[in-house]
Parts: C-alpha cells; structure tokens; sequence
C-alpha cells in the first residue's frame, strides 16, 4: 500500500516537472520527462511493485539471497584460486607431458642427473651492421611523414 502510493507520488511530481518543461517550450525534454514520470504507476498497475514490496519484507528471501551471495562468493574463490595455480591439477599435468616441461616441483634426483639448462644469451657486444636496427624505425617515420 505505501510502495503503491510513493509511486503515485512520483509519478504526479514528474509529470509536474514535465508539464513546466513543456511551458518553457522543451518538448523534447518535456516527453522524454513525462515518459520517466509514467513507469513507477506503470510498475504499480502491473503488479511488479507488489511483488518487490513482498519480497523485500519477506526474511526467506533474505536467506536465498545470501545463499546466491555466498554461492557466488565460492565460486569467484575457487576460480581465483585455479588462475593463480595455473588450472586444475588435471589440466597441468596434461600441458607437462604435452610439452615435455619439467615441473618446478621436480628433485634433480627424480631427473637421472639432468637439470633444465637454461636458455642461451646472445652475446653482449657491438652488432654486426648498426644500421639495420634503424632500417625500421626509418620506415615507419617515413610512413607517418615525419
């Protein structure tokens, strides 16, 4: 009874605002105006309002919906989890052996005497033609005009 006359309220007051901005010749903002001033009596006579005023006061519906909360919650966590993990245990072992990788995890010992080599530096030193390196960025400035 009193969400159903709140809206009514509403409703009145923006059809006031309206009615002024139609004086003031806006028609455009005065009908866009008018047509927010009539969803809440819109809502009101299609029952919606009713059925949100029922839930809102109903304690059940409270309890479903920190149920959702807390479902969602779970599930974000997990999902947070398995990314910082890298997917599932299923799902890494899987790329290892399609990979051929070497799990961080693994002793030098389970290896046979093997160990990751690591990969191989170019050497540090003067390049061969310095003027290959500027060959691109030449291009590219040519291309903007520059």
């Amino acid at each position: 009874m009193i969400a159903e006359t709140v809206c009514s309220a509403v409703s009145a007051a923006g059809l006031g605002i309206a009615a002024i901005t139609a004086y003031r010749k806006r028609w455009l903002a005065a009908t866009r105006i008018a047509a927010y001033a009539l969803i809440p009596v819109a809502l009101v006579m299609t029952g919606a309002v009713g059925w949100l005023a029922h839930t809102a006061f109903s304690p059940t519906a409270w309890a479903g919906f920190i149920l959702l909360g807390v479902a969602w919650l779970l599930f974000l966590t997990t999902r947070t989890v398995e990314r910082r993990r890298g997917g599932t245990r299923a799902e890494r072992g899987a790329a290892a052996e399609s990979t051929g990788a070497i799990s961080p995890t693994t002793r030098p010992q389970q290896l046979g005497g093997r160990t990751a080599a690591a990969p191989a530096r170019p050497a540090a030193g003067p390049r061969a033609n310095s003027s290959e390196d500027f060959s691109d960025i030449e291009a590219i400035l040519k291309k903007h005009g520059i």
